[in-house]
């Protein structure tokens, strides 16, 4: 098999993954399998009644304004706080630093009951344009080195409140995904002279795994995808953070990553649970760093959830029970 065009079903096949430098188990041929374990309810959870993320909702030391479209506040538990004590230096083995930063949630509109999917393109570019003026403002904070953007949807992967929402960490850590990526694009552009990211979108460009195009980006099921319908929203000129992009570039993303959302939705009828990351590079020079867009939906079917057991929690390396050019051609049929 070729890593460019290839239509066969991958069985008993390794895949490096470009962006993370590390090998993906492909195992189509399991993908079909009798499953008489634990399944996962369709139906997702009722907004509640004392929703604390809607207009005029209470939290736990205030409550929201009425607002309408983008709201965005200091998470009342913030998982890194400007008033972090230092620990002590501890020692060499076991070392420790003061958690140092913010944490913010970003609702990403005023009813409830809407998700991306549900957004015009004007709502969903002030979502996306949220994103890079809170990442430019929170990278100036001293504590900060990263600044995580992430959406949690649906039950399946634990979701506190289905209110449309995101949350934001900017903190003294940069997460393991993240400097791990800095490193293999430095490393890329060191062996080849070339940029990583421009190399991999060349290469889906080239490939049948694409699935929405828009001026600036694309969105794609990427040869390498660790979870059956794994989508990446690339852009078409390398950028290293959504600070990079100016007001046309976060339109393009917002719209493609928006409709990316509706297919998922439109596939089996349902409002597909996933985890969505934002890859961007750390505060400091990371001039290859691959910015993109990553969603990892955990359902392999309807109602089947891809569980992390023995080789990916015990063995530290993903299993992909599916093909990523048969997922595409699922997911580009699908429209809502």
């Amino acid at each position: 098999m070729t890593a460019g065009n290839d239509a066969d079903a991958a069985a008993w096949e390794l895949r490096w993954h470009p962006f993370r430098g590390e090998w993906v188990l492909f195992t189509a041929h399991r993908g079909a399998r009798p499953w008489i374990g634990e399944s996962v309810p369709d139906d997702e959870a009722e907004v509640p009644a004392d929703n604390a993320l809607a207009p005029g909702g209470r939290r736990l030391h205030t409550t929201n304004p009425d607002y309408r479209g983008v709201y965005v506040f200091t998470n009342d538990l913030p998982v890194f706080s400007p008033e972090a004590p230092d620990p002590g230096s501890g020692d060499d083995l076991y070392r420790t630093r003061r958690a140092g930063g913010t944490a913010e949630v970003v609702c990403y509109h005023h009813d409830p009951t809407c998700s991306l999917a549900d957004l015009d393109d004007d709502e969903v570019t002030a979502v996306v344009t949220t994103w890079r003026d809170r990442t430019r403002a929170l990278q100036a904070l001293d504590d900060v080195a990263h600044v995580l953007i992430f959406e949690n949807r649906g039950a399946a992967v634990g979701t506190s409140n289905p209110h449309p929402h995101c949350q934001i960490y900017a903190g003294a850590l940069v997460y393991a995904t993240m400097a791990r990526e800095a490193e293999v694009a430095a490393d890329h552009r060191r062996r080849t002279g070339r940029s990583l990211l421009a190399d991999v979108v060349e290469r889906e460009l080239a490939g049948p795994r694409l699935l929405d195009e828009g001026e600036h980006f694309v969105a794609c099921v990427p040869w390498f995808a660790r979870y059956a319908y794994e989508v990446h929203v690339l852009p078409r000129v390398p950028v290293t953070s959504l600070v990079d992009l100016d007001d046309d570039h976060c339109r393009s993303l917002a719209v493609v990553l928006r409709d990316v959302v509706r297919r998922y939705d439109a596939l089996w009828g349902l409002r597909m649970p996933y985890v969505l990351a934002v890859h961007q590079a750390p505060v400091g020079d990371h001039p290859d760093y691959p910015f993109h867009v990553e969603l990892h939906p955990p359902l392999r079917a309807p109602g089947l959830m891809k569980y992390l057991a023995g080789p990916e929690v015990g063995g530290g390396s993903m299993t992909n029970e599916s093909d990523p050019d048969e997922k595409a051609a699922e997911l580009r049929a699908a429209r809502r």
